[in-house]
């Protein structure tokens, strides 16, 4: 036969299902459905109401330290080589340095470890939990990568509701019913991914405390810190670390809108020595001691980053996440079939439900969004994808321009499809 094949060879390989299916659900699969509905023949400029990444906009552009601070990484030569696989000695105390500022005790170099974004961090601790039969319990809605994570490690995933008419809190009755013997932690994002919110000091008080009782860590997912821009200030979890130890996740992607540089951590907040004993800070350097490191240069970067950035750059992108926010809440107030629940407090993210009753030829949420990327080219996230049917994420960090834009064309959406009286 040609090349040495045989037409009677039995290939002993296949894909990894599993990788197949958990890739579907997260939000970049779901979002590559809709955006397969475009219509090339539109030449209106597509809006990108889905996924949060503003660094495309000018309003968003990152800090031109932060930049000063990669170049003057590359250009030292000083990091051209292998880091350590917990990170370089001076990131880690920069890290625990910049985040002891919000904490009632200080942090040790020792308890950070750099990864690769926040999307590493989150892969770390969800497999150093795995064990057979043990359970995580996840927010719903939430960010569904950790959905997708979760289960492709094996463990099972169980969801606690998040309040929409409390500002989005944690069902706490609903955590104590969920929980066993075999639950390791729970998720909570602060601020709210995909729900804008930001929990109050004493609500995450009473999760640490039901946590304590349960025996489990709490996960905080605080990628978002200090984008806020409401009433309530944002609180890191870390604060309640005497009551039950906890897990933060977090990175440089969000606050300086820059998630392509990847540069993210994982802290042990654990005054206690709890998670030390129980070996999860022994499993987090096991999985970094196989896994890649984030690129040198940038975590040669992060001491000047996380110290010389200007207060004034901070205070203007939350100034126009408050101006975008706004804008998502008052615009969603005209489109009947629409409905928000509570103003968005920080993030970049809102929920928003359908009323399906009142349009026509909608099937559900994911029809409602593949439809109208195909008449107006606007993309939005059912909220499937994050753990509520029939309801819409909006992400508003985009030009506060393109987001009116963006709602004008989706009330004339609405409008077009309006069931007639």
């Amino acid at each position: 036969m040609e090349n040495g094949g045989s037409a009677a060879a039995k290939w002993r390989f296949t894909g990894n299902e599993r990788l197949t299916l958990a890739g579907a659900v997260t939000v970049r699969g779901v979002l590559n459905t809709i955006k397969g509905n475009l219509d090339g023949n539109d030449t209106r400029p597509v809006i990108p109401l889905g996924q949060g990444d503003p660094s495309d906009f000018p309003s968003f552009r990152t800090s031109s330290f932060a930049e000063d601070a990669v170049s003057a990484a590359v250009r030292s030569a000083k990091f051209n080589g292998y880091s350590s696989t917990v990170g370089i000695p001076a990131a880690r105390s920069a890290v625990a340095e910049h985040l002891s500022k919000d904490l009632p005790y200080k942090l040790s170099p020792d308890d950070v470890f750099l990864t690769i974004g926040c999307t590493q961090a989150l892969e770390a601790i969800v497999t150093v939990l795995a064990r057979p039969g043990a359970n995580l319990l996840l927010p719903s809605p939430g960010f569904p990568y950790y959905e997708a994570r979760t289960g492709f490690s094996g463990l099972e995933v169980r969801h606690f509701d998040l309040i929409p008419e409390q500002d989005w809190e944690v069902d706490l009755a609903s955590v104590e019913a969920l929980a066993d013997e075999n639950t390791v932690a729970m998720v909570i994002i602060n601020p709210g991914n995909p729900c804008g919110n930001v929990f109050k000091y004493e609500h995450l008080k009473k999760v640490a405390e039901t946590a304590r009782k349960l025996g489990i860590l709490v996960i905080s997912d605080e990628v978002y810190d200090h984008l806020t821009f409401g009433s309530h200030p944002f609180v890191p979890m870390g604060v309640f670390a005497s009551i039950t130890p906890v897990i933060t996740l977090g990175s440089i992607s969000k606050r300086w809108i820059v998630p392509g540089w990847r540069l993210g951590w994982i802290v042990t907040n654990d005054p206690d020595g709890i998670l030390t004993k129980q070996g999860i800070v022994d499993s987090i350097k096991g999985f970094l001691n196989i896994s890649p490191d984030p690129a040198t240069f940038m975590q040669g970067a992060v001491p000047q980053i996380l110290e010389n950035t200007p207060p004034d750059f901070f205070q203007k992108i939350v100034s126009t996440l408050k101006e975008t926010a706004a804008i998502c809440y008052e615009r969603s107030k005209e489109i009947p079939c629409i409905t928000c629940p509570s103003k968005p407090e920080g993030s970049m993210f809102v929920m928003m439900k359908l009323n399906l009753s009142l349009l026509e030829g909608i099937k559900d949420d994911l029809d409602f969004c593949c439809k109208l990327a195909k008449e107006e080219s606007v993309i939005v996230l059912p909220g499937f994808a994050v753990g509520r049917k029939n309801w819409l994420r909006v992400t508003f960090a985009i030009e506060p321009s393109s987001l009116d834009d963006g709602f004008l064309r989706i009330k004339a959406f609405c409008q077009r499809h309006a069931k007639k009286p």
